[in-house]
């Protein structure tokens, strides 16, 4: 139990992480002690340092804590709605920030820049997401659309989906887009399949699909570039 008269020089370092931040800066502080900051507080047990570095221990690191729902966060020891909401709060905040360099109309004229606009929200995700974006006659996109999620090894879209969505927003063309959660872009054959039914589909509607982008880690493949479409 802590002495009444004990002075906060008298508490070990890596429990308060806020005045260590104070006085080095963010990029000082590891993982567990932004956490902790974000936290607050800890438990009667323990710190929200040793809560923070629980946490990431159970999730499995950082990348992981991106992908956690609140009932997976709340099924950990010391973390309740407010601190799960908390943590969620802070990794919108970080996904946002990565894409605020973009230009507020975000014009598509290159697998590049749909990469930049989509490799924070989708490389860290642990099912595969299928997301289009949708442009106007001068490539802008006017709207994105998560269309399906799918399992560990798969996601299912139909075109009847993407292009009632595509329809919806009076687009000129679409770009489609999803993630591989081993990091790995490599198209499957599947991949391939469900880009040519698109391209098929884009035809016969009068709506062009401009390109299908994988994303893994880092890492980006465009199906148009390897020319499957």
């Amino acid at each position: 139990m802590k002495s009444p008269n004990m002075t906060l020089r008298d508490v070990p370092s890596e429990d308060r992480p806020r005045e260590r931040m104070m006085l080095y800066g963010a990029q000082a502080l590891s993982n567990a002690e932004l956490l902790a900051i974000l936290l607050r507080t800890g438990t009667y047990q323990e710190s929200a340092v040793h809560v923070a570095q629980r946490l990431l221990l159970e999730c499995g690191g950082l990348r992981m804590l991106t992908d956690m729902s609140m009932e997976q966060l709340t099924e950990i020891k010391g973390i309740g709605e407010a601190k799960a909401l908390q943590i969620q709060a802070g990794i919108e905040l970080g996904r946002r920030l990565a894409r605020s360099t973009m230009n507020e109309t975000v014009t598509i004229r290159s697998p590049q820049d749909v990469a930049a606009l989509l490799m924070e929200d989708l490389r860290y995700l642990q099912k595969e997401h299928f997301v289009c974006l949708f442009l106007n006659t001068k490539n802008h996109v006017i709207g994105q659309e998560t269309l399906s999620m799918g399992s560990l090894n798969a996601s299912i879209v139909h075109p009847r989906e993407v292009f009632r969505a595509a329809i919806k927003r009076s687009s000129a063309s679409i770009v489609c887009a999803h993630n591989h959660p081993s990091g790995d872009p490599t198209p499957s054959p599947e991949d391939v399949e469900i880009t040519k039914r698109l391209v098929q589909a884009g035809e016969i509607v009068g709506i062009d699909v401009l390109d299908h982008i994988v994303i893994g880690d880092k890492r980006y493949v465009s199906l148009k570039e390897l020319g499957f479409m």
